[in-house]
């Protein structure tokens, strides 16, 4: 006898159900299996091939999926361990079972190490490696499959294998409409995780079981009677709850076994045609609730509206003989879509013949997978599109984090805690180190890289897409603005008291803000922390405004100022710095310090001739709006200065020792000079400072911070005023 002859009643069942042609390629697929795992064994040692084949009759027999579901379910071990190529599958069967092994394949890689609260990631996880919906059902019928063997599996195993089933896979069951393989799970995973409460109630359930068998039968025989009497057609069937419902009644109601009133149902089943279906459904719901008194709170009409896994029936509980007794009234096509779910929901609605391969009922399938749980049973059709567009991706110990599409690293990072987001500096993926801009794709397995001197920047915010993180981030960025502030109106009030000048502070600000054209006192306070004010000439506005010497008076008309006729053969338009121009003299302004490379232009002066400032100086927009006559355009001659100039480098670094001597080092590795350097204690355990180096151009002094600014513990570093 062959190996494809040991499995006869397999083929048989299929030769029942599928045409000659599909039978004759799943004998094939078996065919293969049966060669490709041979020697493979499970744990209790028996061939690994008899798992493929009960789930291959799970899936044909229980779900009532077709011919390439079939083929998947039996090829998709030996595909799994590489043993046939896919290719191979694709040739002899065609694209669609290799579609389902390969979402098959996906779905088997997720490791569910995580807590109950990340379940509905998981089954959305599941939903997105799922392209073809079949994928679904054929995991489903696969974890049925393991379940209904678990004993074979070590202890560890068979809690970890049950507290998955339980949690994941009988959700998706219920969700689909499979209530018989929920329930299924759900029993088997209860009787391991809980084998004490589920061996207790399992004890009262048979010692109860005759006195139910009798309550049945004196209940249905005054219904049974009218339904002769009146010619319906019929057969009935009794159902116990299963012992996990009657134990989460029991927790969630704090009551005793005896205390749980629906133990059972009774549900009678109409044979009838369809058009005839609601007329006698709701006549037998008549007879019911002539002989007993139903209870109006537990009354469900799924008939006139059904699920949307297309689950229909009539259920009532009514009081019977002092209990109470649940109903379910439903036809054969009804109890059958019950039974199997969607897909036999959508073969009695005449999907291909009898083949439910169709895209209309995957499409349906795939909804109700993105569904909503809401209480109101309505559609989320936001949550749906969500969904779609979202990344699911990996802690180093498996925990998933669900993301919107375009979420970064950062993103990540602070999804984890801010401290994770508000110190990383990049992270792993896999074995590529990338930066905190990364975009994340599904499956991505995240190791964070973090650094105790990284802060947030406020360039982060183009980085990241969540809430969380860019609140986080501005949340921060107030934080040290306002520091900042607190620390720059505390050195303005210290400088006005010593200098002895008798002016309030909130005076001062508006005063300084109106001069220097800013907003608010916290831009002031930012520009004096960061020393891009000079508070030489802070105590000069100040002085004056206090001796009455800035009173505002009528700006003189547009004229050539009379020091400035610089004239070679025609009159300046442009100054070009470093070119002998007759009789003209500038020097370079001690509100900015430009240096060669600097953006700048040039202002005449009464007495001294031209001053060159920089174009971001503090007090360049106030010029050229009160004497724009006086501005003069400027450029420095050449790509190279021959001249060199003092830049001043403000820094605000950690106070750890050693750090003077690492800024030195690094300066002096560039060949630059220092003229003069002085760093003093501030706030929070930080130093600040300025560092005056010989430059000969912009470039070399932007160098010169650049490299600053790599050594560990600078926060910042920038060139400020001389």
């Amino acid at each position: 006898m062959t190996q494809t002859e040991k499995y006869k009643d397999f083929l048989s069942t299929c030769a029942g159900m599928f045409s000659d042609h599909s039978v004759g390629l799943i004998t094939k697929a078996l065919s293969m299996a049966l060669e490709a795992l041979d020697g493979k064994v499970r744990y209790d040692g028996s061939p690994l091939v008899e798992h493929s084949i009960r789930t291959a009759r799970i899936v044909a027999c229980e779900i009532g999926l077709g011919r390439n579901s079939v083929v998947a379910a039996l090829l998709h071990d030996a595909a799994r361990m590489e043993l046939i190529p896919l290719s191979e599958i694709n040739t002899l069967f065609g694209e669609a079972p290799v579609g389902i092994i390969l979402g098959m394949n996906d779905i088997s890689s997720i490791k569910t190490n995580a807590d109950k609260s990340q379940i509905d990631n998981f089954r959305d996880l599941i939903i997105t490696y799922s392209a073809d919906p079949r994928v679904i059902l054929l995991k489903l019928a696969d974890r049925l499959e393991v379940m209904r063997s678990i004993d074979m599996f070590p202890e560890e195993k068979q809690l970890q294998k049950s507290w998955e089933s339980m949690n994941l896979y009988a959700q998706i069951a219920h969700k689909l409409g499979l209530y018989n393989i929920k329930s299924e799970l759900e029993e088997i995973s209860f009787a391991h995780i809980e084998p004490k409460a589920y061996a207790e109630i399992k004890q009262k359930l048979d010692e109860s079981a005759q006195r139910r068998e009798a309550l049945i039968a004196d209940t249905l025989a005054p219904i049974e009677k009218r339904m002769k009497e009146s010619g319906i057609r019929y057969h009935l069937k009794s159902r116990t709850k299963s012992i996990y419902s009657i134990w989460r009644k029991m927790q969630k109601q704090k009551v005793a076994f005896e205390e749980v009133f629906d133990i059972f149902a009774i549900r009678i089943i109409i044979e009838c045609e369809r058009a005839q279906e609601k007329m006698q459904c709701w006549s037998v719901f008549s007879f019911v609730t002539d002989y007993y008194t139903p209870n109006p709170e537990r009354m469900r009409d799924w008939i006139s509206i059904p699920k949307s896994n297309g689950y229909e029936s009539l259920h009532t509980t009514v009081s019977a003989f002092g209990e109470w007794v649940e109903i379910q009234i439903r036809t054969e096509r009804m109890d059958e879509v019950a039974e199997r779910g969607i897909a036999a929901h959508w073969r009695y609605k005449g999907v291909g013949g009898g083949s439910i391969s169709h895209e209309e009922w995957l499409s349906k399938l795939r909804e109700i997978m993105e569904e909503s749980d809401s209480k109101s049973g309505l559609n989320n059709k936001l949550d749906a599109y969500a969904t779609n567009r979202e990344v699911f991706v990996f802690t180093p110990k498996g925990d998933i984090r669900k993301l919107p599409e375009g979420a970064t690293v950062l993103d990540f990072a602070f999804d984890i805690h801010t401290s994770v987001g508000s110190s990383c500096v990049g992270a792993k993926i896999g074995d590529r180190n990338v930066s905190i801009k990364e975009p994340l794709h599904n499956g991505d397995i995240i190791t964070i890289l973090t650094s105790k001197n990284q802060k947030p920047k406020a360039d982060w915010l183009t980085v990241v897409v969540t809430s969380k993180a860019r609140s986080r981030i501005k949340a921060f960025l107030r934080e040290e603005e306002s520091k900042l502030a607190r620390l720059g109106r505390e050195e303005l009030e210290r400088k006005i008291k010593n200098w002895k000048l008798s002016i309030a502070i909130d005076d001062a600000v508006t005063l300084l803000c109106k001069h220097y054209k800013l907003r608010t006192g916290m831009e002031l306070y930012g520009q004096i922390v960061d020393e891009r004010i000079d508070m030489g000439d802070v105590k000069e506005i100040i002085a004056r405004h206090l001796s009455g010497e800035d009173t505002p008076t009528p700006p003189a008309p547009p004229k050539a100022p009379t020091t400035a006729k610089v004239q070679a053969k025609n009159d300046v338009e442009e100054l070009v710095l470093g070119e002998d121009i007759l009789g003209l003299e500038w020097h370079t302004a001690r509100c900015c310090n430009p240096i060669f490379g600097d953006e700048v232009f040039g202002f005449t002066t009464i007495n001294k001739g031209v001053t060159i400032h920089r174009t971001d100086c503090p007090n360049a927009r106030r010029l050229k709006e009160q004497y724009p006559y006086r501005v003069i355009a400027a450029r420095w001659k050449g790509e190279q200065s021959k001249g060199r100039f003092i830049a001043s480098i403000r820094v605000v670094a950690e106070d750890r020792g050693g750090l003077l001597n690492q800024i030195t080092e690094t300066i002096g590795s560039l060949g630059i000079t220092i003229r003069s350097i002085a760093l003093s204690p501030m706030r929070d355990n930080l130093l600040g400072g300025v560092v005056n180096v010989e430059v000969g151009s912009s470039q070399i002094a932007d160098m010169v911070t650049h490299n600053i600014q790599r050594i560990d513990g600078v926060k910042r570093v920038f060139r400020v005023n001389k």
